[in-house]
């Protein structure tokens, strides 16, 4: 009880053979900064993710496997109201308790981890067995830390990483409040749309992305989203393949191997021009 007050014309398979796909034949997107590439959802630095596709995906497509995509998107559109509460002042050890750490190891803070360490402490007393609340409350703290934590990047003196997580973290139990009762609002029609957008994306080749049994809504950007995972928290994504098909091209990452099988006269057709450079790349690289 919550004790808050208030099969289609293409596919792809893994191969041996390594492809390099040159510049001007793929067509991508730049991967964005941070877990904003995965519909800015909160995952945990030990989170077990994988892509699922068809019956057994679908299966996963219910609306406790939805809250965490529902929280991130919530936290963004209830962030006008609660983020014009009056500011409060932060009291207690937190910044003393960091610079003290600073003297004997400088490098030993990390601005998000700490910041959402100590916002997401108060999440159990906060929402209890809430579910809900629960997601609300850590998405809070991971959009609060975020935002706070970009002024005081790694390179940052070990202070000023103290206190870019310290004020991150205020904030974050400042609008806690707000935010739980804002988005408390919303759960049920994000539920029900992110259901439809969960279940389409099981039917398509790459899939559906879940971290922690969580759908993540990537908008997408599955493969952004991936490398994004892999370069904040070095998060290896299980059943997934490095490179896709889509309508009209197939591309892949450097290194990573793709298989792209499309039927003639379909949307997904590749010329014959296209395959012979192609061929002739992969010829190149492995001969040269």
């Amino acid at each position: 009880m919550r004790i808050h007050r208030l099969p289609s014309f293409s596919s792809c398979r893994p191969i041996v053979a390594s492809l390099a796909f040159l510049g001007a034949l793929t067509i991508g997107t730049e991967a964005r900064a941070g877990v904003e590439a995965c519909g800015n959802i909160h995952v945990e630095a030990n989170a077990n993710c994988e892509v699922l596709v068809e019956g057994g995906c679908e299966a996963q497509c219910v609306p406790p496997r939805l809250e965490a995509a529902c929280a991130a998107e919530l936290t963004a559109s209830c962030e006008g109201q609660c983020n014009e509460l009056p500011s409060v002042e932060c009291t207690g050890s937190c910044q003393a308790d960091c610079d003290a750490q600073c003297i004997v190891d400088p490098g030993s803070i990390d601005c998000r981890a700490r910041c959402e360490g100590s916002c997401e402490a108060n999440c159990d007393a906060e929402c209890g067995t809430d579910s809900e609340c629960h997601a609300s409350c850590e998405a809070n703290c991971s959009g609060s830390c975020e935002s706070s934590c970009q002024v005081a990047p790694p390179e940052a003196t070990c202070e000023a990483r103290c206190e870019a997580a310290c004020e991150g973290s205020c904030e974050a139990n400042t609008n806690l409040d707000c935010q739980i009762d804002c988005q408390a609002e919303g759960y049920v029609e994000c539920k029900a749309r992110l259901e439809g957008g969960c279940e389409t994306a099981c039917t398509r080749p790459e899939g559906a992305l879940f971290c922690d049994g969580q759908y993540v809504d990537h908008g997408g950007n599955l493969e952004e989203c991936i490398t994004a995972l892999q370069a904040r928290y070095g998060i290896e994504v299980e059943g997934y393949a490095e490179g896709s098909c889509q309508p009209g091209r197939c591309e892949g990452e450097a290194g990573g191997s793709v298989s792209c099988s499309v039927g003639r006269g379909g949307a997904g057709f590749i010329p014959f021009a296209l395959m012979i450079a192609l061929f002739g790349a992969v010829r190149r690289r492995t001969t040269g």
